[in-house]
């Protein structure tokens, strides 16, 4: 049977069947017996069947492997070759025994007349299998061959054990013949044992005597007269009574009817752990899984001279016992093998649901007492041997559909064997299993090396000698070192209790102890160290002490250690013990009673006749009086502290002598233990006392683990998927996050680069992993911050996928053991929720759970939610009700159809279901590690089936929400590949129909990419919501702003209007999307997985999560392969079509833009035009050529839409794809201020306009236009910016009102918003603005709502309205700072600025936090290549370093002002930042006399004018600044003139925006177009020559 794959029949099976193919005929058919051992015996042949090369084989992978999951292709390898082994047996009437490791043992009973017909039978099984499957070749280059054995005779059957587990026993000296005769074969070769050689028909076979009366080696059977095997066969199954004729079966014992009885019967013959999974209804191919597991194997020998009857009943002594010892520690007894007079008894600790803590340490002591009870107790016993090994194997079935066994392969299963012969009499460990157990070294003895047969290295061994009493005490230490990196994370509470106590303690000279319950990892050993470092920086006398599990069997051994440390003796050589001893007693103890100390630490006072009087209690009350004594003595000198770590482990004597301490002496006591559940009672008494306080250790929250996370590799910041990976494993678990950090360390998946080096520009896209890096916003200070101290960020390195990536053994060891303390059923639903993903919808667990009801499912959940393994999310991380459409998943063949159309019939799946509970169905992992290591359980094969599932349900919810009116993220995407769908590009998959007894793979269809037959309807017909308003064109933007808001008034459900229901894309991309593109890769589907990728890349983009994007996309990437040097060698790895090509180029180019690669984002969206066929120019004669063509020649050559609804759409794909990269490339142009740029970005904003005219939908007409709007106000074309508004207006009237349409006029809005912000209409724009940020925010657009909001903050900012100001830039702080945006947080703090230098007191970041995120990020491409922001918020700093005299770092930030005012364009924050420039620049004039720019070339008064013009010559769309800067060239034309040196500070500046009144709410500057200053109001032209006069004496 191949492990891991689905089984069709067997879950449809009764439980008797199931029982059935997991047992031999031999013992279904047996009549029954007494309880006690009896001998039955029949007459039968036996074939045996060994598998040579297999331990070798698992040797070279043991060499390599690093986890289960690497032995997966050794399992899969011998589980179909031994399958298609049972096969042929049992179409031969064979009845497998059992399959042991590499051997297998089939049985033939017949009477003793007929054996000579089933020999032949027999021989030609035998033939036939060697001929098909002697030798099997593996990639590995160690092939499998077969040794077959047959022997002949009496067989003698018993059945051992108790009422609970039997175990059935084929022995006698044919059974040890056959073994014998494999032993004697060599690979490919039969043997037959000499009896069955003599009861054969000799002369029908060619054989070639081995050794005389032992064995004959089969060559052939020979064809003599009319001899007809098929004739042989009939005549044979008359001998086979249980024979089944029925291929789909191949057994009788499958279809025998129920029997209570039988049931009964069969149930003690298998596991429990495996008879609650049968009883559950769980698939056989869900019972498998990779763990890692104790092995031990007992081997009994015993003398010859026993009788068959007694040996049998020593083996029922045997296994009685060890059947007793092991369970009680989660052991199970899963196999007996005789041969001859010794027995070996095959022993499995960590089995599922068995997992214990500590299994390596109860494995060794249950060895010890198997064996010292072996010696002692059997009779006739000849030499006992136990070996133990540890390690991962794999646990499941193996065989076929109709007889197949549970059983454990691994390489160490193959060691535990080879040592047992190796290391005989003892009882033997390896390393693994040394270091695992923890036990006392003292407890060990090294084993010289041996050499084992095909085990190439062993490893060091060691002989466990049991539990010896510790001839010394132990010594002071604690289990962790304060960590000097850094410092103590969340524990404030925790160390403020230990304060009090202390304080307690010091003034009302009582004892305090203070005890710190918490999990395993929670810092309990980190927070002692902490208090040890504190309060031995204070001069306390602290006590430190680490117990361990087996301290807690010695009685009053902590106490014993910790007074040895107290005296200062555990450190001393033995020899001077005694004499430092009497120095610390002396004066303080009577000198007769120093010999009471003799036994406690061990050294030899001479008895005195005061001791030797006493009694044994009365020496420990003397003792204890002593200690008492001493103590009290030694606090008035000095604090005393007792620091105990894992108290749990403190004995009983030890707990009732610190009670009887605390309430008598002021000392302080500090202890961590995990829990108090198990405590002895002195403890409880211990913790009930009213000087003693219990303290909960909590876990770290988000933002200390991920502080934690930075400091353990050295960075100030890590990237969003490595912040995952930590949140997800760790659930605020130190030790988790420090185990994790080394793991990645060791593992070498990180990539390290320097924050602060200056970023250069990369031109290549597989590079750019650092960049976007460091294009996000670290939040985590350095550990030890120093002021040239290098910082670093990390990345993941390209070919790493953090969801692969294995846990580390500690963890996994950790998280199995909580796994198995949960129920069968519990345990499935985990390991199915962990193949979805942290997050995983009810419905697609119900598909993965086959024969579980809704009823079922939503109980085990319930109990799982209760004991906090998983919790309900939100309402807000829930999909969709209704799929907007319904592409094909992978269709499955025919029978497996009609399975679920049964299994479902009464539980349809739909994601529209409400639950008759009142809770959301999207659950999340609670618990952390245990989704990794009930993944990693599975067997490959299997986690593949379960992830193609997966795939399948999840393909039906992977487009747009609802609210968006459905649609791909890319849009139209299904439409542009619909010519590829059915091409070979994507691969078959495997899946495997049940023959009746083996599984054969077979072809199902592919997982099909979605296609537009079923997709969604796009809306192409005007809605009734478009038929319900005017259809008449808005005129003004009063006009649009009335319509838009009778619109929104109107807006209801019943009118289909405006469906206000928030937008779930977000949570689309993280429940399906995102686990989507991984499922697909995880099956090898790349195709579909490059397809989701670019989705997931769209869909983030869309959210404004630049860096996720560029994670999907370098995922994409991975898939596609590196690009070749030769453009005429590109050969993808994935076939995808051209428009996927150009749409990936398109989506990198917008990711690069972003990240400000500008370079790189050129030449991608190029490449992208160039695939969709529409190529751009690289010279300035290609500009002026094509510049003529899109004029002239474009209005005539516009092509009629296809009637083909699908073509159409194709078109509109490619169409929109298109504008979408000429948008990028004006963009990209625009952000270079040369002429030869500002050419191509002129060319590029036509061509993007001409595209528009194509598409039939007006929403991306209206986007079109706002963006062509913005473009020219860049430009400074005050004509083209308007004209192209007034169009985007009149456009607006004609958009249907879906979503896409309210997207289109939320841009809108903010484009005019921000229009009337540059004419001065500053009250319309801040109400434009409101409501666009109202709309962006439905919509859930933060890069727009971003946007909206620095409009409203300049309009607030100038209309002096500073309580406004801050409102709206505390808003923009809480939605940019979860996305850690470098350039939206760079605008934030350049308002923050403004407010500070002209904001009259009003604050909202302090200037130093704005300094800090400039001095860390001014080297970040994303900032150098926005030069309009940049220069803002470098003139801003000059400026408030002016005010504060520091005129160094004034000239610092001037300087970079001026290299950036070149490069600035007509934009709001470009003229936004040359006012500020320009303030600076007449600042420094005002102070070049005074000798303050010692370094600076000496400014002039023309220099200074030449800026004003070139002001007024750029700025001409921005004249809201007019005045402002006019009252500065003002300024400095009368001191040209007057030549007074006259002072201008910044508090001039203040004054004139202030008290002037810059702005007239009612001059408009649309009226005429060649205005170039606003006219000052009434006011200011009244005070004109006042206001001169008081601005020369500023």
């Amino acid at each position: 049977m191949a492990t891991g794959e689905r089984v069709g029949s067997s879950p449809q099976w009764p439980v008797e069947a199931r029982l059935a193919a997991l047992l031999p005929d031999l013992l279904i058919f047996r009549k029954p017996r007494e309880s006690e051992p009896e001998l039955t015996t029949a007459q039968g042949v036996l074939l045996g069947i060994h598998v040579t090369g297999f331990t070798a084989l698992m040797d070279r992978f043991s060499q390599t492997c690093k986890s289960e999951h690497d032995m997966d292709k050794l399992v899969h390898i011998f589980s179909y070759y031994i399958s298609d082994i049972v096969e042929h047996v049992l179409c031969f009437g064979g009845d497998i025994l059992n399959i042991t490791g590499s051997m297998l043992l089939a049985l033939w009973t017949v009477e003793q007349n007929q054996l000579s017909d089933i020999i032949t039978l027999v021989a030609k099984c035998s033939l036939e299998i060697q001929e098909k499957f002697g030798i099997y070749h593996t990639r590995e280059g160690q092939d499998l061959q077969l040794k077959i054995g047959l022997s002949a005779g009496r067989i003698s059957q018993v059945v051992v054990g108790n009422e609970q587990r039997q175990h059935l026993l084929v022995i006698g000296r044919d059974v040890d013949d056959v073994q014998l005769a494999q032993h004697l074969a060599r690979a490919n070769e039969i043997v037959l044992s000499w009896n069955c050689w003599k009861l054969c028909e000799q002369y029908m076979f060619e054989v070639e005597i081995m050794r005389e009366d032992e064995a004959v080696k089969l060559r052939d059977m020979r064809t003599i007269g009319p001899f007809d095997f098929d004739e042989h066969f009939d005549k044979c199954l008359d001998y086979l009574p249980y024979y089944r004729t029925n291929a789909d079966t191949l057994r009788t014992a499958l279809e025998l009817d129920p029997d209570s009885a039988l049931e009964k019967t069969l149930r003690k013959h298998i596991m429990k752990n495996l008879l609650k999974k049968i009883d559950e209804g769980q698939a056989i191919e869900y019972i498998s899984e990779f763990r890692t597991m104790t092995m031990v194997l007992v081997s009994l020998e015993f003398h010859k001279t026993a009788w068959m009857l007694h040996f049998c009943h020593l083996i029922q002594e045997a296994v009685s016992y060890i059947s007793t010892v092991i369970e009680t520690v989660g052991g199970q007894l899963i196999r007996i093998l005789t041969f001859e007079k010794s027995c070996m008894f095959f022993c499995v600790f960590g089995l599922p649901g068995d997992k214990k803590p500590d299994e390596c340490a109860h494995a060794l002591d249950c060895s010890f007492s198997i064996f010292s009870f072996c010696w002692e107790n059997l009779a006739e016993i000849k030499l006992v041997s136990i070996s133990v090994t540890n390690g991962p194997v794999f646990c499941g079935m193996v065989g076929a559909v109709a007889r197949h066994e549970y059983t454990v392969i691994g390489p160490k299963v193959s060691l535990v064997a080879r040592m047992i012969t190796a290391y005989p009499g003892l009882v033997s460990c390896d390393e693994v299993t040394y270091l695992k157990s923890k036990l006392p070294a003292y407890n060990f003895k090294k084993l010289p090396e041996k050499m084992m047969k095909n085990i190439s290295n062993p490893g060091q061994m060691y002989e466990y000698l049991g539990h010896r009493r510790c001839i010394m005490f132990g010594k002071r230490h604690l289990a962790r070192e304060r960590n000097k990196n850094y410092p103590l994370l969340d524990r404030e509470k925790e160390l403020e209790a230990f304060r009090m106590a202390q304080e307690g303690c010091l003034h009302e000279k009582k004892g305090q102890a203070v005890l710190y319950e918490g999990g395993k990892g929670y810092g309990k050993s980190q927070l002692l160290a902490e208090i040890n470092f504190l309060v031995q920086k204070e001069g306390h006398r602290v006590l430190p002490l680490k117990l361990k599990e087996a301290d807690s069997k010695q009685c009053f051994y902590a106490i014993q250690t910790l007074m040895a440390i107290f005296f200062e003796i555990d450190m001393c050589p033995a020899c001077y013990r005694q004499e430092c001893l009497h120095k610390q007693l002396h004066g303080m103890v009577e000198e007769p009673l120093h010999c009471l100390f003799n036994d406690l630490f061990f050294v030899k006072f001479p008895l005195s006749f005061k001791v030797s009087h006493m009694d044994d209690l009365s020496r420990q009350r003397k003792i204890k009086a002593c200690f008492f004594q001493v103590l009290q003595e030694a606090v008035r000198e000095t604090p005393l502290i007792f620091l105990i770590d894992e108290a749990q482990h403190m004995d009983a004597a030890s707990w009732e002598f610190l009670g009887t301490l605390l309430s008598s002496v002021p000392i302080i006591i500090v202890m961590t233990l995990t829990s108090t559940f198990n405590l002895c009672s002195w403890a409880q008494h211990f913790l009930q006392s009213p000087q003693a306080v219990l303290v909960p250790i909590s876990k770290l929250a988000v933002n200390s683990l991920l502080r934690m996370a930075c400091w353990e590799l050295k960075v100030v910041s890590i990237p969003q998927e490595l912040q995952i990976y930590f949140l997800h494993r760790c659930f605020g678990n130190p030790l988790y996050c420090e185990v994790l950090c080394q793991d990645l360390l060791s593992k070498d998946v990180l990539l390290f680069c320097d924050l602060q080096k200056e970023e250069e520009e990369n031109s290549k896209w597989e590079t750019l992993s650092a960049n976007a890096m460091k294009s996000t916003m670290y939040s985590i200070s350095p550990a030890s911050p120093g002021e040239d101290q290098e910082l670093h960020v990390c990345t993941v390195k390209d070919n790493v996928t953090l969801d692969s990536v294995l846990l580390p053994p500690l963890l996994k060891e950790i998280a199995v053991n909580q796994l198995d303390q949960l129920t069968p059923e519990e345990q499935l639903l985990i390991k199915c929720a962990a193949v979805i993903g942290h997050s995983f919808h009810i419905d697609l667990l119900q598909h993965l759970l086959p024969g579980w009801d809704r009823h079922k499912l939503l109980k085990v959940l319930g109990a799982l939610v209760d004991t906090h393994v998983f919790h309900w999310c939100k309402k807000s991380q829930e999909l969709p009700a209704k799929p907007v459409f319904v592409p094909p998943s992978i269709k499955i063949i025919e029978q497996t159809k009609e399975k679920k159309k049964k299994s479902d019939a009464g539980y349809p799946l739909k994601l529209g279901e409400e639950l008759s509970l009142q809770q959301p169905e999207v659950l999340e992992f609670g618990v952390p590690l245990l989704r990794e290591a009930a993944r990693e359980l599975w067997p490959k094969a299997q986690q593949i089936a379960l992830h193609l599932e997966c795939a399948c349900f999840l393909q039906d919810w992977a487009c747009r929400c609802g609210s968006c009116h459905g649609g791909d993220f890319v849009p139209f995407h299904r439409f542009a590949i619909c010519s590829t769908k059915s091409s070979s590009g994507t691969s078959r998959f495997c899946s495997y129909k049940n023959t009746g007894s083996v599984l054969t793979p077979v072809i199902t269809d592919k997982l099909q990419l979605p296609s537009p037959e079923d997709s969604f309807q796009f809306q192409t017909k005007p809605s009734r919501s478009h038929e319900a308003f005017p259809s008449r064109h808005c005129r003004t933007e009063e006009e649009f702003l009335d319509q838009v808001n009778r619109k929104l008034a109107q807006s209801s459900p019943e009118k289909d209007v405006l469906t206000w229901k928030p937008c779930q894309c977000e949570e689309i991309l993280k429940l399906v999307l995102s686990p989507l593109t991984q499922h697909c890769l995880v099956i090898g589907e790349t195709t579909c997985a490059f397809y989701y990728l670019l989705e997931a890349a769209a869909a983030s983009l869309d959210l404004a999560d630049n860096y996720m994007a560029f994670f999907y996309l370098k995922k994409a990437s991975g898939l596609l392969g590196r690009p070749s040097a030769f453009s005429f060698f590109k050969k993808h790895k994935v076939k995808i079509s051209q428009f996927e090509e150009a749409t990936f180029c398109s989506l990198r180019s917008e990711v690069c833009f972003n990240m400000g690669q500008i370079t790189v984002a050129k030449k991608l969206a190029r490449q992208a035009l160039r695939l969709l066929k529409r190529n751009f120019p690289w010279t300035w004669f290609g500009v002026l050529f094509q510049t003529l063509l899109e004029k002239y020649w474009h209005s005539c050559s516009l092509d009629q839409p296809p009637d083909n609804t699908s073509e159409n759409k194709k078109k509109l794909a490619v169409l929109l794809q298109k504008a979408h990269c000429l948008s990028l490339l004006w963009q990209l142009y625009n952000v270079e201020a040369t002429g030869s740029s500002r050419r191509f970005a002129c060319l590029a904003a036509l061509m993007q306009k001409n595209s528009a005219e194509e598409f039939a939908n007006e929403a991306q007409v209206v986007s079109t236009y706002v963006a062509l709007s913005q473009f020219s106000q860049n430009m400074g074309d005050w004509e083209k910016w308007l004209h192209c508004e007034q169009m985007a207006i009149q456009k607006s009237s004609l958009c249907w009102f879906s979503r896409e349409g309210l997207l289109a006029t939320a841009q809108l809005m903010q484009a005019l918003a921000y229009t009337k912000l540059c004419l001065g209409r500053l009250d319309f724009s801040i109400r434009l603005g409101f409501k666009a940020q109202e709309i962006s925010r439905y919509l859930r657009k933060p890069s727009l709502e971003n946007l909206v909001l620095s409009v409203l903050f300049r309009s607030a900012f100038l209309k002096k309205r500073f309580d406004l100001c801050i409102h709206v830039l505390e808003t923009q702080w809480a939605l940019i700072s979860q996305g850690h945006d470098v350039l939206g947080l760079a605008c934030f703090y350049s308002a923050c600025l403004d407010l500070l230098l002209y904001g009259k007191g009003w604050l909202c970041r302090p200037f130093g936090e704005c300094l800090h995120f400039i001095q860390h990020y001014e080297h970040s491409c994303v900032l150098t290549s926005q030069s309009n922001v940049m220069l803002g918020v470098h003139s801003s700093l000059a400026m408030w370093f002016a005010r504060h005299s520091q005129w160094n770092p004034f000239v610092h930030h001037f300087s970079k002002a001026r290299q950036l005012v070149k490069r600035t364009n007509a934009s709001l924050f470009g003229s936004h930042g040359f006012v500020r420039f320009l303030e600076c620049h007449v600042l420094m004039l005002q102070k070049m006399p005074e000798g303050v720019f010692v370094h600076m070339p000496p400014e002039t008064h023309s220099q200074t004018l030449k800026y004003f013009q070139e002001f007024f010559s750029r700025c001409v769309t921005c004249p809201v600044y007019h005045q402002w800067v006019s009252e500065l060239k003002d300024s400095v034309m009368r001191e040209c003139g007057k030549r007074e040196s006259l002072s201008l500070t910044d508090t001039c500046f203040t004054r004139i925006w202030i008290e002037g009144q810059f702005l007239e709410e009612n001059n408009s500057f649309e009226a005429n177009l060649g205005v170039q200053r606003f006219d000052r109001v009434a006011d200011a032209k009244e005070t004109k020559d006042e206001e001169e006069i008081q601005e020369c004496t500023c």
